[in-house]
């Protein structure tokens, strides 16, 4: 939306085909377009609806590869198919954001400090849509009023080993929001993914956030950080700017190529010197493997997750997921425990749920020899 001058964007980020949801994830079906947090909603259709009020949709935009354009704009998921903009290649997310700076500075003009950006991703479950719109609000505020990089901090909920944590200073507070009840703090450091037992201490003290992989910035101090931390990646946002503006794509993409495959934390927020944290009290998961579902479908009483009315017996805690239906395609699965069933029309997989992670390496096999299922 336009506030004074200024123009407030929403980039959803939604590359990658979500390869440990194979054989469910395809190359031209990939997580983002799964309903995996929900019954009826793609992953990708959710992260829509939950920015769209603050943002109105001609100004949120999708950034994702080449290669998953056409099947995004068909799944409508609410943006104008323009807002689809596509990587030329994978950078990770440090390229992705440049990039997706790079096309606002060329869409709307200006030097950047008349756009804010909001990042948000097409992966995670989001509990409590209202207390998230909040919480948005309170690190928009922050990113236009303080000249900040600002990203969302998850507080969390158990010792949780495979994310990153965001260390602030929990006496600070040092902006408002719209009502005040959602504090942004000073950040005092990064740090990844850590041990069980030391994961188990930043839980207990209070002064740690998970690292949402959100982010909120005006686009000009997005740009003057990274003058500081990586000033080859701060100029070739501006370079591939204008070669948008001058209706260049090869150029766009001969500078986009020579970019360093990095992520936006390794190479800016660790560095940058004024970086804050909203805090985030809403139900928050990355739906990043299997076992997630865990967490975001009902149980039955033995703690197994059942989708397409399989036939189920003497199972706990196991997955069992049958895409094609009953009618279809008969599904049982007996004695398991802590496992993982997945039936498509044309791939089964079976994988202990501490093995889920590894699903990639099979897809990595099948692709190495030439099949079709991938």
């Amino acid at each position: 939306m336009r506030d004074k001058g200024n123009v407030q964007v929403g980039v959803i980020m939604a590359g990658g085909s979500g390869e440990r949801f194979w054989p469910l994830s395809r190359r031209r079906r990939p997580k983002q377009l799964l309903c995996l947090s929900s019954e009826t909603d793609t992953m990708l259709g959710e992260a829509v609806q939950r920015i769209e009020p603050l943002i109105a949709p001609e100004y949120i935009y999708v950034a994702t590869g080449r290669g998953l354009v056409d099947v995004i704009r068909d799944a409508r998921v609410g943006v104008p198919d323009e807002n689809v903009i596509a990587e030329p290649c994978k950078r990770n997310t440090a390229g992705c954001l440049a990039y997706a700076a790079a096309h606002m500075l060329a869409r709307y003009g200006g030097d950047g400090s008349n756009i804010i950006m909001a990042v948000t991703t097409a992966d995670h479950r989001i509990g409590d849509t209202e207390r998230f719109r909040k919480t948005v609000s309170a690190a928009l505020a922050a990113a236009e009023g303080e000249s900040a990089l600002v990203t969302v901090g998850v507080v969390p909920t158990r010792p949780e080993t495979g994310y990153g944590y965001i260390q602030v200073r929990e006496d600070v507070r040092v902006a408002p929001c719209n009502d005040g009840d959602v504090p942004v703090y000073q950040v005092v450091a990064f740090h990844e993914k850590p041990s069980r037992e030391r994961a188990q201490d930043f839980s207990d003290t209070g002064h740690y956030f998970w690292n949402s992989g959100m982010f909120f910035w005006r686009i000009s101090t997005f740009l003057e950080e990274l003058e500081q931390a990586r000033p080859a990646l701060a100029a070739a946002t501006r370079d591939m700017a204008g070669a948008m503006q001058n209706g260049d794509p090869q150029g766009v993409e001969r500078i986009f190529e020579a970019l360093e495959d990095i992520s936006i934390d390794y190479a800016l927020m660790e560095h940058a010197s004024n970086v804050r944290v909203a805090r985030a009290d809403f139900p928050w998961d990355d739906i990043g493997a299997w076992p997630a579902l865990d967490r975001t479908r009902a149980r039955d009483e033995n703690g197994n997750i059942e989708f397409g009315d399989p036939v189920v017996i003497d199972c706990e805690d196991t997955i069992v997921y049958n895409a094609v239906g009953a009618e279809d395609m008969a599904v049982s699965v007996i004695g398991m425990e802590d496992a993982v069933v997945v039936v498509t029309q044309d791939a089964v997989l079976v994988a202990r749920k501490d093995r889920a992670q590894d699903v990639r390496h099979a897809v990595r096999a099948l692709r190495e020899r030439g099949a079709n299922q991938i």
